[in-house]
């Protein structure tokens, strides 16, 4: 698939179009058509389109089908393999389809359609494929095949019959020895359910067993040479099923070469009705092809486009007029005239009818485009590198049977020099002699094109009161960009669009087009001071005030705050503090003071917490409750704990270890100074 294809949207138009084909061979087709650089040959191709799509209105859809797989089955028979059950049914099926679509054809000779004469070439082998619907029944080789395997089959119904019988008889004499009330069928063999501890009460052979192991299932001996009996009997059953299976593959070979003819006719007409039908999709035209340089559209469509949505366009270029530069605003319809033009044209030289009520279209030798602002990352291509890269591929392919189209022609830089590249590259376009449609915004492009003969200015016309593209193309007129009327009409305030137009057009050119265009008023006026032409009403949008905008809410970032030091602790709380604990707003007092994590224990009534010392504020510093050698451990320790500590001092207390809190370390400390 090449580059043209995707940007003028024909590889969507192949991926529809594949959809109404039915054979792979058609569908392959579709995905490999190319432009045809052949007269007689498209004049031949859009005549088989016309003549399909008639067919399909005047009697329905063709009777057609997939054949995947037939053309492989007739090699197959001509290597001399046996053909399966299921390979010749799929030839039984093309043959009936055969049979259907040449009674199909000949209801469009009474029309005079020439493409009903295909049916001549079509060989539906009555015969051959009655004798394959005879003798293959419900996927499976019929009894009434041959006498030898209808009678071989009544011998094995008969042989499994009797086998049965017998072992019933075998179930009713040793009824107490069943497991079960009814016989079963074993790996190939019938089986009766016998009960594990009866096993050699039963003349048999055991055959399989249950999951438990309680029910043996065996194969009473009388049964036995039924068995053998029935294993010799389908091996002729095998054997004569092979042989007719072999028979009916002869036929396939000996018809191959008809099945193979059969096979092309029918993928050409799949072919051939699916531009019929695709045409029917969009309500297409067969279009007049012409070898001179000429292309007349009227009321042409884009073929992937709702018919009731989409705006008729007309166009006309040849006849003297090689070019055409295409102007008008954003969103006025621009592209979609130019992919709109050459798809058509591609349709065309493809076979394919055209969207349009009438057309002429001529045969092009390529179709040349730059369409999209083609931005690659990847490729480090920025939209002018990307544009340039294309231009110059472009011009190095172009030649006088050439369409070519350029959409946005040199933007993506400068004004000035895109302006410059434009009219440049314009002038190339000219001397090559092919046919070339371009859309621009310079105006200084628009002059070239008025004063250069042979290329023409074309706008695409907008509604400025609804602000909408109306998508008609008006040839020989240059448009405007109407980008401060569309901006004033969207609220942009009129201050800014002042200055807008003083840095577009300066203050005398400013000037002259306001009395170009009544309605580009001073806006320094007001509608009031009679600057509204008489008879005429002011279009009024938000940018009609003098202000600036009214500001809207939006979200605000959110910074992080800055984290400020600690300020320095003033004092470190200490043993027999009296705190306030937050937020209850208790007293207790500190038995421990701040560990490294900043967490200290204080005695509460009736128990002792740990606490951050972010909670706590000091409340009554404790050398304002206690004098200086104050034990503390009379309030914090038990009884038993300063009796046994009593002890401790006065004598070695063996196996007691007591471990010293906050409390009890300040007093040894403090004992040890008094013995020092």
């Amino acid at each position: 698939m090449n580059r043209e294809e995707q940007l003028l949207e024909f590889d969507k138009i192949k991926e529809l179009w594949a959809e109404y084909a039915l054979t792979e061979a058609a569908k392959e087709r579709i995905r490999n058509i190319q432009p045809v650089l052949s007269e007689a040959e498209l004049l031949m191709m859009q005549r088989e389109t016309s003549q399909g799509k008639r067919m399909i209105e005047l009697l329905g859809n063709p009777p057609l089908a997939s054949i995947q797989g037939l053309s492989e089955i007739v090699d197959i028979a001509g290597k001399g393999d046996c053909l399966s059950v299921e390979q010749l049914l799929t030839v039984q099926l093309a043959l009936t389809m055969v049979q259907r679509l040449k009674k199909y054809l000949c209801g469009g000779k009474q029309y005079e359609i020439s493409l009903a004469w295909y049916e001549e070439n079509l060989e539906p082998l009555e015969e051959f494929r009655e004798s394959i619907y005879v003798q293959i029944v419900n996927e499976q080789v019929a009894d009434n095949a041959s006498k030898l395997l209808k009678s071989l089959r009544m011998e094995i119904a008969q042989t499994e019959s009797r086998m049965r019988e017998k072992a019933d008889a075998v179930m009713r004499t040793h009824k107490d020895c069943m497991s079960d009330s009814f016989s079963t069928m074993r790996n190939g063999r019938i089986c009766v359910p016998v009960k594990k501890d009866c096993k050699f009460r039963i003349s048999g052979t055991v055959i399989d067993k249950s999951s438990t192991g309680n029910t043996l299932f065996m194969e009473p001996a009388a049964c036995g040479e039924y068995y053998a009996m029935l294993q010799s009997l389908r091996i002729d059953e095998e054997n004569e099923v092979r042989r007719i299976l072999y028979e009916l593959t002869a036929e396939v070979d000996l018809h191959g070469t008809e099945l193979k003819e059969n096979i092309r006719y029918i993928e050409k007409l799949d072919y051939i009705f699916s531009k019929g039908k695709l045409s029917l999709f969009y309500d297409g035209t067969e279009p007049v092809i012409t070898t001179e340089r000429e292309i007349t559209l009227k009321d042409a469509r884009h073929p992937l486009m709702k018919k009731e949505i989409c705006v008729p366009l007309q166009f006309q270029i040849g006849n003297g007029v090689s070019g055409i530069v295409i102007t008008g605003p954003n969103t006025g319809g621009k592209t979609v005239a130019l992919k709109t033009v050459a798809l058509n044209c591609m349709l065309a030289q493809c076979g394919l009818h055209v969207s349009c009520k009438e057309a002429i279209v001529c045969m092009n030798s390529n179709y040349l485009c730059d369409i999209g602002d083609g931005q690659n990352l990847s490729e480090n291509l920025s939209t002018f590198s990307a544009h340039i890269t294309n231009v110059l591929d472009i011009l190095k392919r172009v030649n006088d049977q050439s369409l070519v189209l350029m959409d946005e022609l040199g933007s993506g830089t400068d004004p000035l020099e895109g302006m410059g590249i434009a009219v440049a590259i314009l002038e190339e376009l000219k001397k090559s002699g092919a046919l070339f449609l371009v859309s621009t915004h310079y105006p200084e492009v628009k002059v070239y094109a008025e004063q250069t003969e042979g290329i023409v200015n074309a706008r695409m016309t907008f509604d400025k009161e609804n602000l909408k593209p109306t998508y008609q193309m008006v040839i020989g007129e240059a448009g405007e960009s109407c980008a401060f009327h569309i901006a004033r009409r969207l609220g942009m305030p009129a201050g800014m669009l002042k200055r807008a137009e003083e840095a577009a057009y300066g203050e005398t050119r400013q000037q002259q087009k306001r009395e170009e265009n009544p309605w580009r008023m001073s806006y320094k006026e007001s509608p009031k001071e009679g600057a509204v032409p008489e008879n005429k009403t002011m279009p009024r949008g938000m940018g009609d005030s003098e202000e600036g905008f009214q500001k809207e809410f939006s979200p605000r970032i959110v910074k992080k705050k800055k984290l400020t030091p600690k300020k320095a602790k003033q004092r470190e709380f200490r043993i027999g503090d009296s705190v306030m604990i937050y937020p209850d707003k208790k007293i207790g007092i500190v038995c421990q003071p701040e560990n490294e994590k900043g967490v200290l224990q204080v005695q509460m009534p009736n128990k002792k917490i740990w606490i951050n010392h972010k909670r706590v504020k000091l409340h009554v510093a404790a050398e304002e409750l206690y004098p200086e050698d104050y034990d503390f451990s009379i309030i914090f320790d038990s009884v038993e704990t300063r009796k046994l500590r009593h002890d401790m001092e006065r004598k070695h207390v063996e196996g007691v270890e007591l471990e010293l809190t906050g409390v009890e370390a300040k007093r040894a400390e403090m004992l040890g100074k008094r013995r020092g």
